[in-house]
């Protein structure tokens, strides 16, 4: 693990200096015998510790700053209704929404958004694009109750897992376009999940690392949603023909 510049600085200054006075002891011949020798291998180790221990701390904090911002918000879902909400939600995620019959709103580059659509209580949210936020199984009870939600990019969001897409189904009466392209914790098991999506017309889950079986799983992704044009692994490509055929060629009979 590198280490920072002013911390090895700091090390090594602490090293020579303990290596000085070992020195400085062994010639005097006066070691003090009831002082563990210190080897430089120990000293690394006592530093990689707090390395490892630094890193806990702000992984812990990583933790805590996802689940702050997957908060539910009830005084706002009293005040303002659930559309609010969920657009609040989105848009404090770095998100865009999409209310019905209006333009879309996205933060500006500082995160700033325009607080208008506090007044949109009675205006369904149509359309939300994710793309990329830290949403997760906690998070998306702020979207469910968006019943008449259409279109849900979630695509490279990084805490969408199997367990988010079990909850999908809540949106199975309004739900038509589903993105989860790029996203690192969706398996086969979580794609299982959206056979309740019957209304999808179109469903992306490209680029998915935890699916293994990309072209075996977007066959049975279209067999399970028949009537949903699915966009992922271009299941035919690398399929070799005889040298002598062309795509749609008869194929020569076999000899008996």
């Amino acid at each position: 693990m590198a280490a920072p510049r002013a911390f090895l600085r700091l090390g090594a200054r602490e090293w020579n200096g303990r290596a000085r006075g070992i020195h400085s002891a062994s010639k005097s011949g006066t070691p003090d015998s009831n002082q563990k020798e210190r080897t430089l291998f120990q000293f690394l180790s006592d530093h990689f510790h707090d390395v490892q221990a630094l890193r806990e701390y702000l992984l812990r904090k990583k933790v805590s700053r996802v689940t702050w911002n997957n908060r539910s918000f009830p005084n706002i879902q009293e005040k303002y209704g659930p559309y609010v909400t969920g657009a609040l939600f989105i848009l404090k995620q770095g998100g865009a929404v999409k209310f019905q019959d209006k333009e879309w709103i996205r933060p500006n580059e500082r995160g700033n958004f325009p607080i208008e659509f506090l007044k949109l209580q009675e205006v369904p949210v149509e359309a939300v694009d994710a793309s990329g936020c830290a949403i997760n199984y906690q998070g998306m009870s702020n979207l469910l109750p968006l019943q008449k939600l259409r279109s849900l990019s979630l695509q490279r969001c990084p805490n969408v897992d199997d367990w988010c897409l079990s909850r999908l189904y809540l949106l199975a009466d309004s739900l038509q376009e589903l993105s989860l392209a790029g996203c690192p914790h969706v398996s086969e098991r979580g794609l299982a999940c959206l056979h309740h999506l019957q209304n999808l017309r179109r469903l992306d889950i490209s680029d998915l690392p935890a699916v293994s079986h990309p072209a075996l799983t977007q066959i049975l992704v279209e067999e399970m949603l028949p009537h949903c044009e699915v966009l992922g692994t271009n299941w035919a490509q690398g399929l070799k023909l005889e040298p002598d055929r062309q795509p749609g060629d008869t194929p020569s009979p076999v000899s008996p």
